[in-house]
């Protein structure tokens, strides 16, 4: 008898820490970004959380994972890559943190009444975290429906995703997002005067090669200006290992904090 497709995937992120079930062979999996994504979060204290397009949430679980005092919503429109998200916060390896994680199925680009309506409240949040869409509209699309919404972005995607961040952060609060480097004119322009003191990471694969993703973090309401801080370079001149404190942010050993907060 012909044993049935695997159509998922029980993964362990942070070394064990929390694991997460995810599809196989389609939509999108997640991987380092998300994790360095979370490590933007570095704040001990209680606070509130969205994960704006979370897919199966590895990024929000890796805050919560991280931070015992974080509470954590995930944001995806796609209600099956939510119910992923649901098997994930079952299983007895994330017990210690399910009760913290909150699931709402809602289209982050959806505004006033109808946003509100669908469980993002105004002024609700402390942090907000999002790794949008990163290909161009235009680019070739993959056949595969879930890994299309996921991968391909409109043409006002940080606009909208960036103005919905604001709507629901408390003044204050700290957006963190993962990107491509490319994007950097459009994610600052949409910033413009509802986030302020942006810092910006480039993330390069190895020293001398040109960089493949932008961390950034700003402010709700500052008036700061913007900052580009020392580059982060994910292998050495030989190898795949990852350098240390790159290690150290994938695995959730240490956040990455602004320049103006205590590390974590």
């Amino acid at each position: 008898m012909q044993e049935p497709a695997v159509t998922e995937t029980v993964d362990a992120f942070h070394r064990g820490g929390f694991f997460l079930v995810q599809p196989k062979g389609r939509g999108h999996r997640t991987g380092m970004d998300a994790m360095l994504l979370a490590a933007l979060v570095a704040d001990a204290r209680p606070l509130l959380l969205a994960d704006l397009g979370a897919g199966a949430g590895g990024a929000g679980l890796a805050v919560a994972s991280r931070l015992p005092q974080a509470q954590v919503t995930l944001v995806e429109r796609s209600g099956e890559m939510l119910s992923f998200a649901e098997k994930t916060l079952a299983l007895s390896e994330n017990a210690h943190l399910a009760d913290r994680i909150n699931l709402i199925e809602a289209d982050v680009t959806l505004t006033g009444r109808a946003r509100r309506a669908a469980g993002l409240a105004d002024g609700s949040f402390d942090h907000v975290i999002m790794n949008p869409p990163f290909n161009d509209g235009r680019d070739r699309l993959t056949p595969d429906r879930l890994k299309a919404e996921a991968h391909a972005m409109d043409e006002d995607l940080f606009e909208s995703w960036i103005r919905t961040a604001g709507a629901i952060m408390k003044p204050g609060g700290q957006l963190s997002l993962i990107a491509r480097p490319q994007s950097v004119a459009e994610i600052i322009a949409a910033c413009g005067k509802r986030f302020g003191g942006i810092e910006i990471t480039l993330l390069h694969p190895r020293p001398g090669e040109s960089a493949i993703r932008l961390l950034l973090t700003a402010i709700k309401g500052s008036r700061a200006r913007l900052a580009f801080r020392s580059p982060l370079t994910m292998h050495g001149p030989d190898g795949h290992a990852f350098l240390p404190e790159v290690d150290s942010l994938n695995n959730g050993r240490m956040a990455y904090p602004r320049l103006d907060v205590k590390a974590m």
